[in-house]
């Protein structure tokens, strides 16, 4: 599944989801580089 996370407040990341960690936050892949962050909420 798709997912985007925020990295740092100006960096968003789009990725398959890896995991969802117990703090709320997603790890996502995108190639051989996983990424952390918080998810983006979905637009309405």
């Amino acid at each position: 599944m798709l997912k985007t996370v925020k990295v740092g407040s100006c960096v968003s990341v789009q990725g398959i989801l890896v995991r969802k960690l117990k703090d709320g936050k997603m790890v996502v892949r995108v190639g051989e580089r996983l990424f952390t962050g918080t998810p983006v909420a979905k637009a309405a």
